[in-house]
């Protein structure tokens, strides 16, 4: 099934401008989902709205938008008045200004969407966009109108086409201090942080999201299979929560031995499955173990 397009307008680099089509570039569909229904009948059931002080439902006709002017006194905005309001953000992506991608905080990246060239005739000016963006290595800044809210949003080449992010304001963006202001300073031990650092280089691999499980997601499959066949629901033991660390040296040093044990018995496994096959270890050396540490318990 063809990807519908979020929003359909232009990309403008000064004089350059072509017709581009927004995609979203996640997707919701392979969640398990789940209707509401009437427990009595076995129905699916629809939400409506209901006035506040009539309990009376409230008609598709009769629905109107309201801004909030003082305590329960609303200003009435018709649908036809939002749609009225037009700025250049809500046809054009105007690229006004450029930054390194790397620069702008994570915290401030929203939503992801594919940026894609709407017909041919635009296929051209769309690839000079692209690959002078790809040889400079930045990124567009520009603003678009999208689900009636004006958001700034970066654009960077991706692939054949770009990539869009939007971004949020900074306003709504709460500032670290608030949360980690009454954070004490604490000094750490070196050697307490060289532990904890053979602790990551034990574990550190390449970002690979194929890897990625949804043990949750995983475990609702497995509830539905089980009633569908009608079967018990399968009950969980629920995880055993951590407990607060006593001796934060002797942790890190058990989480270190653990994890050197778990990779000797992964390299052994390697080494039988090479041996049986015939063929010769690739090159490389085992990871060596921590040296050893000694210290006096508090």
């Amino acid at each position: 099934m063809a990807v519908r397009s979020a929003w359909k307008g232009y990309i403008k680099l000064s004089l350059v401008t072509c017709a581009v089509e927004l995609f979203n570039a996640t997707t919701a569909t392979e969640k398990v989902s789940f209707r509401i229904l009437n427990r009595a009948t076995g129905n699916t059931v629809n939400r409506q709205y209901v006035d506040s002080e009539t309990g009376k439902v409230v008609g598709d006709e009769d629905e109107i938008k309201g801004y909030e002017i003082s305590k329960d006194k609303y200003l009435l905005i018709e649908e036809d008045e939002i749609e009225a309001v037009q700025i250049e953000s809500n046809h054009t992506l105007n690229l006004d200004g450029f930054v390194q991608k790397s620069e702008i905080d994570p915290i401030y990246l929203d939503t992801p969407y594919y940026l894609a060239p709407a017909d041919q005739v635009s296929e051209e000016a769309f690839a000079v966009i692209r690959d002078a963006l790809a040889a400079k290595k930045m990124a567009g800044m520009a603003r678009l109108v999208l689900y009636r809210r004006e958001r700034p949003v970066v654009i960077e080449a991706r692939d054949r086409g770009m990539l869009l992010t939007t971004l949020r304001f900074e306003k709504l963006v709460r500032k670290p201090n608030e949360i980690f202001g009454h954070i004490d300073k604490v000094k750490t031990d070196p050697e307490m942080i060289e532990l904890a650092s053979h602790i990551i280089d034990r574990k550190k691999s390449r970002f690979d999201p194929s890897k990625f499980e949804d043990k949750y997601e995983d475990a609702l499959l497995g509830l539905v299979k089980a009633k569908k066949a009608g079967k018990k629901a399968p009950v969980s033991a629920p995880a055993p929560k951590p407990s607060n660390v006593v001796n934060l040296f002797d942790a890190l040093k058990k989480s270190l031995d653990a994890d050197g044990k778990t990779a000797a018995a992964r390299n052994n496994g390697k080494s039988r499955k090479t041996k049986a096959s015939g063929r010769k270890p690739a090159g490389g050396k085992a990871p060596s173990s921590a040296r050893s540490q000694h210290r006096k318990s508090a």
